[in-house]
């Protein structure tokens, strides 16, 4: 019996071990703060800077409507204009994803006025496991950013709560 115990222990220890190695999604991140995003919709780019230095800057995916700015549920657009990082998900159905403060209230006044919703729950996020962004139909969300699995891990760890996000045509 203690020979099987002492068995059982080399095993698990061996296991956790192996867990310890496999690889996260969650990764670490020690330089300098990300001060703003920046997202140039007509170029498909953004970019995580420190004041006025890029630090990061990747090729990006949009709304399958992507030209104009997001006035209305279900209108495919991606937003234009100045928002934040609002929330953080690491169960997201798309990897990871950091939300944005879309609709801001000029957006939810316009939409109101026009007797609809502006809509919401605009995130940056991974893949879906359907798309690419290195082909055609990269502009495939509802009006979200889409970036690979490995580079929403670089957002999701450089990015903070409050972090001004600048989305330009």
């Amino acid at each position: 019996m203690q020979r099987w115990n002492r068995r059982l222990v080399m095993l698990s220890a061996i296991a956790a071990g192996l867990a310890a190695c496999a690889p996260s999604k969650f990764r670490r991140y020690n330089g300098p703060e990300v001060t703003r995003l920046e997202i140039h919709k007509g170029a498909r780019k953004m970019y995580l800077l420190h004041h006025d230095k890029v630090l990061k800057q990747y090729d990006v995916g949009l709304g399958a409507n992507p030209v104009g700015h997001k006035q209305f549920e279900g209108d495919s657009k991606t937003p234009e204009g100045m928002y934040y990082v609002d929330r953080r998900n690491p169960n997201s159905s798309f990897h990871l994803s950091v939300g944005l403060s879309y609709p801001n209230p000029a957006d939810r006044d316009f939409a109101r006025a026009q007797g609809k919703s502006p809509g919401g729950d605009i995130f940056i996020h991974g893949q879906d496991g359907k798309h690419t962004l290195r082909g055609r139909g990269r502009d495939w969300t509802d009006g979200c950013v889409a970036v690979t699995d490995r580079e929403i891990e670089d957002v999701y760890a450089m990015v903070k709560l409050g972090t001004p996000v600048a989305i330009y045509p």
